[in-house]
């Protein structure tokens, strides 16, 4: 197991050896499911599904990995128990099968994160009926949606200035919100579709401009439901943290590319600076698929922007597939993140990882040679917790080591971060000191070595705002041969 590599390592090496890794950072992965393209592979049992979503979070969890982004909603289809959309046919309806409840569980088992990822405003592919013969053969889409549906290259979107919209979705999020312990609700596609400009919005606009520029009134809708969903989720589940993914380049760089065509403010209407200026989300995930003058001046524009809220940029590592980008475009777009003390990375997608185009995932794991912690949620809430109490250290007969302890407050949910240290005066912020972290449970057991050595034994408490404790009053255990 990786923890007993961990202390492996330790005994052989001083502990700054393992002080590459931050403490705390957020360490993400878009995990997608339409089309099956990470999870499931179709036309499998549901317990062949679970086997192979457990899969790919014990890959995750090995890699210490700490957010998941599970894809929940495609194209008006979803992936849990909903009682406002039609299920996904790309997962195994047969049972009591809730991939979106599963996704949590297993998630949390495993010390990580699940957010739910919404696609917003896209939805099914246009039908399409022909008249005519021959070359004379016209296509025209059935027309069988309401007024808040608009119809662009083949596809139907959500009309974002329409009140049914914003209904719609709001009841989407509640609903999860409401019935999954989900940590996030993460929007993806919260933007109009074109690079054009053009939407088929022109009724609408007459109906509910009041006046404005076209572009600030659509900017505005996507901005009020924003807005209201984040007030929303917050009066449900104060804790659940908000998010998007908006085009890696917020806006216009004039010294840059001033005649930039694919930015989130000018082109699709996304201000997502808005959203973090105005308190209105707690991370931004921005798509940072691109290199060089096109990654770095950009992310320095988020952070500008980003009013003391969590930025992660989605790293598209994709493009090794895709594009041959060699491994150290992303190596240094992840060294200058750390160096900059951003508070993480995202990837695009689950399997570009575990497909290891020239040895990402290898470096991934090299890069993340500890567990981390997640940056604590401030503005929502910033007092910590008591400390836990460990009340017993024990090898058992298999050689594994157990630690237990109880919580300090059983009226509240706490996730937990262990650490061993040689000293009794451990640094909870020296890195080579994290064992676990994002524990639900009271106690941790892991394959321990053996020797005429000791170690100090800490465990802190983390609220569901990511606040931690100090840390208990260790405890000491030493690692004889003879000690059970």
């Amino acid at each position: 197991m990786k923890l007993f590599k961990l202390l492996a390592i330790s005994f052989l090496f001083p502990l700054s050896f393992l002080a590459q890794a931050p403490p705390t950072e957020v360490r993400a992965v878009w995990l997608a499911t339409n089309w099956g393209l990470d999870w499931p592979v179709q036309g499998t049992s549901p317990d062949a599904q679970k086997k192979q979503l457990c899969a790919i979070l014990d890959l995750l969890q090995d890699a210490n990995f700490n957010v998941v982004l599970f894809q929940t909603r495609v194209q008006g289809r979803v992936f849990y128990k909903s009682g406002i959309e039609p299920l996904s046919a790309y997962f195994n309806h047969s049972g009591e099968f809730d991939p979106l409840a599963f996704a949590i569980e297993e998630c949390h088992k495993r010390g990580m994160e699940c957010h739910a990822w919404l696609i917003t405003y896209p939805m099914e592919k246009a039908q399409i009926k022909y008249t005519g013969r021959g070359k004379r053969k016209k296509a025209t889409v059935i027309n069988n949606k309401p007024d808040h549906y608009k119809e662009v290259n083949g596809t139907w979107f959500l009309d974002p200035g329409r009140p049914e919209t914003k209904k719609l979705l709001a009841s989407i999020v509640n609903e999860i919100v409401a019935n999954y312990d989900v940590d996030g609700i993460h929007f993806d596609y919260i933007r109009y579709p074109s690079n054009t400009r053009k939407f088929p919005d022109d009724d609408t606009y007459r109906k509910y401009g009041n006046g404005k520029n076209l572009h600030d009134w659509r900017r505005d809708n996507i901005n009020q439901l924003v807005t209201e969903i984040y007030d929303n989720v917050k009066s449900i589940k104060r804790w659940v943290q908000i998010s998007s993914s908006p085009l890696g380049r917020y806006r216009v760089l004039n010294h840059i590319s001033p005649n930039d065509g694919w930015t989130a403010y000018e082109t699709v209407f996304q201000d997502a600076g808005h959203w973090m200026k105005s308190g209105k989300h707690d991370l931004l995930f921005p798509m940072m698929y691109y290199r060089d003058h096109q990654f770095y001046p950009f992310l320095d524009d988020w952070m500008a922007n980003s009013n003391g809220r969590i930025v992660v940029p989605g790293l598209g590592i994709y493009q090794m597939d895709e594009q041959n980008w060699p491994l150290e475009d992303i190596l240094s777009q992840v060294k200058y993140i750390r160096d900059n003390k951003i508070k993480g990375q995202a990837y695009f997608r689950a399997g570009n990882v575990f497909g290891n185009p020239t040895g990402i995932k290898d470096s991934i794991r090299a890069y993340y040679s500890t567990p981390a912690k997640l940056p604590p949620l401030t503005w929502l809430d910033s007092i910590s917790p008591n400390s836990p109490v460990i009340t017993q250290v024990y090898k058992d007969h298999e050689g594994c080591l157990n630690i237990k302890w109880d919580s300090p407050d059983d009226n509240e949910t706490f996730t937990y971060n262990v650490y061993a240290s040689p000293a009794e005066d451990m640094d909870i912020n020296n890195p080579g000191n994290i064992l676990a972290t994002g524990l639900r449970t009271n106690s941790y057991s892991f394959p321990a070595s053996a020797g005429e050595f000791g170690y100090y034994y800490f465990v802190t408490a983390s609220d569901r705002y990511h606040n931690e404790s100090v840390p208990c009053f260790p405890a000491y255990f030493v690692h004889s041969e003879d000690e059970y």
